[in-house]
């Protein structure tokens, strides 16, 4: 049965699970030396239209925790949303092994903006305070919302201004560039983002994200960094192998666009059922939605979600590349049927 709980319940797209197969019958070099690894670099800076650098590792966190920990010492700070995955979803790793501090506000539909920010810059040069160094967004949003072009540009340029860097967790980043019709160069290279967290576990590959660099200044540490975050794969290919086909065929975007128009789908439908209320515009994958809460015990038996807000008793539904239309009728059938 397809479920709505999370993009990461989803399968692998068929030329994934290929090009693991494919890269599994010879032996190669470890560690990244090998030929699939180069060309899954190539492929990167191909898309980004720039000479980035590329780190592969096997987790989001991991590109998170690793990339971060590389742009700050103990005493510097990572500008966040209260929302932000690296604040709430991942189990305190950036203080933990990055040894530093995020310094979170609350957020505005998940976003994060400049005045936001300006705050934490009084404490620039004051020995007894963080310094404010990162600033780091998610696109798309915990929220599900997402940072139009001129958003990104002004954070990284406001940045930039006050010697910070801009880092974006992309775990759903193709989600974000499909809905806004956009490009990896016009949303990332163009704005002047500085670090990326290149996520792809939610939109059909198996495992493994790419820590992408435009700036080689400030990753030139990052191999010893991944290596002491435990993240220096031996076997490389097999994660990195996977990026071929998804950028090369551009599997990127055709499941981030099949994921995207399946949630509009189901906010149709939705829409058309009493007694709920979808609160986002739900331009990429995710969806928010308002429910009785007496229909929690019986919705959560036989289509498990999660409740992100008990208080309001909100519901997070999410899409995945494989979701399809007959998938939610069924869903739409099962709510009509039992609580309409």
């Amino acid at each position: 049965m397809k479920m709505f709980l999370s993009d990461n319940n989803s399968g692998i797209h068929p030329k994934i699970l290929e090009a693991v197969y494919r890269c599994n019958s010879e032996h190669e070099p470890s560690y990244g030396d090998d030929k699939y690894t180069k060309r899954a670099i190539e492929l990167f800076r191909e898309v980004f239209h720039s000479d980035v650098d590329v780190y592969f590792v096997t987790t989001g966190t991991a590109a998170n925790i690793v990339g971060l920990s590389g742009l700050l010492r103990p005493f510097e700070g990572v500008v966040a949303p209260d929302t932000a995955h690296i604040n709430v979803d991942e189990c305190g790793a950036l203080e933990r092994f990055g040894g530093t501090k995020i310094l979170y506000v609350p957020n505005k539909d998940g976003k994060i903006c400049t005045n936001d920010i300006k705050e934490f810059l009084k404490s620039v040069g004051d020995e007894h305070q963080v310094q404010p160094r990162v600033i780091s967004i998610s696109q798309i949003t915990e929220t599900g919302t997402v940072y139009t072009i001129e958003e990104i540009k002004e954070l990284a340029d406001f940045a930039h201004d006050n010697n910070m860097l801009l880092h974006i967790d992309g775990a759903r980043i193709a989600n974000g560039i499909v809905a806004l019709n956009s490009s990896f160069k016009e949303m990332i290279t163009d704005t002047g983002v500085d670090l990326l967290s290149f996520g792809g576990t939610k939109n059909g590959m198996m495992i493994g994200e790419a820590i992408i660099s435009f700036n080689k200044d400030i990753s030139k540490n990052f191999k010893y960094i991944r290596k002491q975050g435990m993240q220096l794969v031996s076997k490389m290919r097999f994660i990195s192998a996977q990026f071929i086909p998804y950028l090369e065929d551009e599997i990127w975007k055709e499941n981030a666009t099949k994921s995207n128009s399946m949630a509009q789908y189901l906010k149709e439908e939705l829409l058309k059922l009493p007694n709920l209320n979808v609160i986002n515009e739900g331009l990429g994958n995710m969806l928010f939605v308002q429910i009785p809460k007496t229909w929690n015990e019986s919705l959560q038996q036989k289509f498990p979600v999660y409740i992100i807000d008990e208080k309001e008793n909100i519901i997070r539904l999410v899409t995945s590349f494989d979701t399809e239309k007959q998938d939610i009728d069924k869903f739409i059938d099962f709510v009509r049927n039992k609580f309409c």
